[in-house]
């Protein structure tokens, strides 16, 4: 993926919204154009007083993982964003990303399960991530009609 391309669709992202939500929008956007899976961002202004945003998703492999936070950090630090903590790069079963009011936590599938922060912040509402940030959503595809015209 351009690097340039990114750049470009996290400016448009970041200037959509206010901090710190636009931030975790972006976080989103990367995390999905990566192939994360089962995103959420949860909002937690009105109840938590350590962060505005958690933000959990689940990555296939240990290199993908990395490679999310890897982005996040190169797009969203000249954002003027303070990297207050990185966590569990090494296994990257776990990695946890703290910007202060934004919180990432990208897990492998089984790692995810067994501490089950879903469960724990389930009572908040969840910010709704636009269908178009995921990477791949194919148009529609007219079916053409199965005349046997342009068989060859």
């Amino acid at each position: 993926m351009s690097s340039s391309y990114i750049e470009t669709e996290i400016q448009k992202v970041v200037s959509s919204e206010e901090y710190p939500k636009n931030i975790s929008l972006a976080s989103a956007w990367i995390i999905a154009h990566f192939k994360g899976i089962n995103i959420k961002i949860y909002d937690m202004q009105d109840s938590s007083s350590l962060c505005d945003y958690n933000i959990i998703a689940s990555a296939e492999n240990t290199t993908q993982a990395r490679a999310m936070i890897d982005e996040i950090i190169k797009n969203l630090k000249p954002q003027n964003l303070d990297i207050i903590s990185l966590e569990g790069m090494s296994d990257a079963e776990w990695i946890l990303l703290d910007m202060g009011d934004v919180i990432i936590h990208i897990f492998q599938e089984i790692s995810r399960d067994v501490f089950d922060l879903d469960s724990l912040w389930h009572k908040f509402d969840q910010v709704t991530i636009p269908q178009e940030y995921y990477f791949g959503q194919a148009p529609e595809v007219k079916k053409e009609e199965d005349s046997g015209l342009n068989y060859f």
